[in-house]
């Protein structure tokens, strides 16, 4: 995921005990189109023209979206598709925390600087809107997606603890893509679930079938019990943690939820980590019709082929200013004047003072907030539960080595590492030569790693990262991730490899304290209820970020590309406009599940318990 936010395993091929551990499972992607089941957000529709309250004026087609990361651009790009005026302002630089960026002072000899990111990317096939809008972004006579997406098909599993070497595993997490069209009950499900899982290490079999049957209640709960029920207990609730064994607590829940998903297990809503986890298995499958236009694709994990700016940000900017969009760059917003139920104008950070017809928040959390005066909460008083929502850090660092990796391409999710440390070798599932490219000549390859865990004591220092310096930072994360994927004898990280490296700049220090410029909002138990809607009660202010009420229900790129959509269908509401709204996409679940959950809604209404619930 991030992404947000982060590591898959995966195409095909069942995981089975006897398999040596670092052995290569890899095969064909086999996919099957069938019926499948829609499960569409609760009580966040697409506003009708009469759902949004508005006093017969500012019915123009100007729009100011104050953002310019992946819910600005969506916006942007559905509005301006539709003839609205669209201006965008960005304080910093566009692409949010998808951006990527040369390192400064490392280009020499005509090649670009050295690739940097807030962190490494992927694109699950859970993920529909962005790829969508992918396609939608022409490069030469192609596009970004049918160019620059390509497939992984294996993932690093390391396990931080002596004696377990890496284990090299297809590219889904649960591997059930070679009989998921067997999958017709319940019980195949459950079986393709267990094995899929068997990689994690010492388990008891009996609590991985335990932690498979929890799976299996939220996978056929109805939407009305996953908001009422399970939004409010944590996950390591739901998976009644408490008692179980080490590896099940340690990793299968706490590893698995961390690095998957960059929550914590026992805060995390039960819903989202639920949801996620069955969005991610479902992805595993092969059988989501993906783009809606090419249902058969087979791709379970994919990556864009080199830096996300080059292979998507700045082509996506370059069209939108041919569609007419405006960038204002260096351009905050500050303040938001209400008058008579309306937002009056908005006070840039520069002084300059913008008016539009419709306003679009689309900033992150951490910004928002200081947004929210009395005076316009009291016309928006929806969006007085945004304060409460907590955001968290996750956070990359690149390592640029003169070695290249041999490691097959794929992520690496290195579980049970004190700072939940995920990563990706960039040069093989780039395909690119990096000394002829990148640097000085000197750098093969890139370890560019995400940092999830910022709280909890490292293995060099003995303090969280948030207590280290720069320096320490970049040893530790090394340390902890040299001791997981060079267990078992193994030399795949060698610090001599080390040319140099590259944290985050959005990481800064003053004041004797550690600051994240872009923190990631996180889905605590209960907060979905905090979250606002695309549009609020002041029918020109919209709401937009991954922060907002969402299908996939996570803060990834493709919530906040959602939302720039819900912005879009809002404003045409709004504003009484004949456009066609702008497609939304709702999550896909195997359609054997779809008589389970109508007996679950017929028992929730009665004020009855989930029939597997015991």
């Amino acid at each position: 995921m991030s992404e947000d936010q982060h590591t898959t395993v995966g195409p095909n091929t069942p995981l089975r005990r006897g398999i040596p551990r670092r052995a290569v499972l890899t095969g064909p992607a086999a996919a099957a189109v069938i019926a499948g089941t829609a499960v569409a957000l609760p009580h966040a529709t697409v506003p009708s023209a009469r759902a949004v309250p508005r006093t017969g004026v500012g019915r123009g087609r100007d729009v100011a979206i104050f953002g310019g990361g992946m819910a600005g651009l969506a916006a942007a790009h559905e509005l301006s598709e539709r003839g609205f005026s669209v201006t965008a302002y960005e304080p910093a630089y566009l692409g949010g925390k998808a951006r990527s960026f040369d390192v400064p002072g490392t280009a020499r000899g005509g090649r670009r600087g050295l690739p940097g990111e807030h962190g490494f990317r992927f694109y699950p096939s859970c993920y529909q809107h962005v790829p969508e809008m992918m396609q939608r972004i022409p490069v030469g006579r192609s596009n970004v997606r049918d160019r620059h997406l390509t497939s992984v098909e294996s993932a690093m599993i390391a396990f931080d603890e002596s004696g377990y070497a890496p284990t090299t595993v297809p590219a889904s997490l649960i591997g059930f893509v070679d009989h998921a069209p067997q999958i017709a009950t319940l019980e195949n499900l459950r079986n393709s679930l267990i094995t899929g899982l068997k990689f994690v290490v010492d388990v008891p079999a009996t609590e991985l079938t335990y932690f498979v049957s929890r799976l299996l209640v939220m996978a056929t709960s109805c939407t009305e019990r996953r908001i009422a029920q399970w939004e409010n207990r944590s996950w390591m609730e739901f998976v009644k943690a408490k008692g179980k064994s080490r590896s099940y607590q340690r990793y299968l829940v706490g590893a698995l939820t961390r690095s998957l998903v960059a929550a914590k297990p026992e805060t995390a809503s039960a819903r989202t980590i639920g949801q996620i986890g069955l969005a991610l298995a479902t992805a595993a499958s092969g059988l989501i019709p993906q783009y809606r236009s090419d249902l058969v694709r087979g791709d379970v994990d994919r990556i864009l082929d080199r830096p996300t700016n080059q292979a998507w940000i700045d082509p996506w900017v370059t069209h939108l200013r041919t569609r007419g969009v405006r960038f204002v760059m260096g351009a905050g917003l500050a303040r938001l004047d209400v008058g008579g139920g309306r937002i009056t104008g908005a006070r840039l950070t520069t002084g300059q003072i913008v008016e539009a017809d419709w306003y679009v928040a689309a900033m992150p959390i951490d910004r928002l907030k200081p947004l929210l005066t009395p005076e316009l909460l009291d016309a928006a008083p929806s969006l007085a539960g945004v304060p409460a929502l907590q955001d968290d850090w996750m956070v990359g660092i690149q390592y640029y080595l003169r070695r290249r990796s041999d490691l097959p391409p794929g992520h690496i999710a290195a579980l049970g590492t004190p700072w939940a440390l995920t990563g990706l070798f960039q040069a093989a599932p780039w395909n690119v030569d990096f000394s002829r490219t990148y640097g000085d000549g000197t750098v093969k390859d890139c370890l560019s790693i995400d940092i999830s865990e910022w709280e909890k004591p490292g293995i060099l220092y003995g303090k969280p990262a948030k207590q280290c310096t720069r320096q320490e930072i970049a040893r530790e994360v090394w340390a902890q991730m040299s001791r997981a994927l060079n267990a078992g004898g193994r030399e795949t990280l060698r610090a001599d490899d080390i040319v140099t490296w590259s944290l985050d700049p959005g990481i800064t220090w003053s004041g004797g304290r550690t600051h994240n410029a872009t923190p990631l909002m996180v889905n605590t138990k209960g907060s979905y209820g905090n979250r606002p809607d695309a549009h609020t009660e002041i029918p020109n202010l919209f709401i937009g970020g991954d922060h907002v009420r969402s299908n996939i229900d996570l803060a990834t790129m493709e919530g906040a590309n959602e939302s720039g959509r819900r912005v879009t269908n809002a404003i045409i509401a709004a504003a009484d406009s004949p456009a066609a709204e702008a497609t939304l996409f709702p999550l896909w679940e195997l359609p054997v599940l779809e008589p389970l959950k109508q007996l679950d809604r017929d028992r929730h209404r009665a004020g009855l318990p989930h029939i597997l619930d015991v």
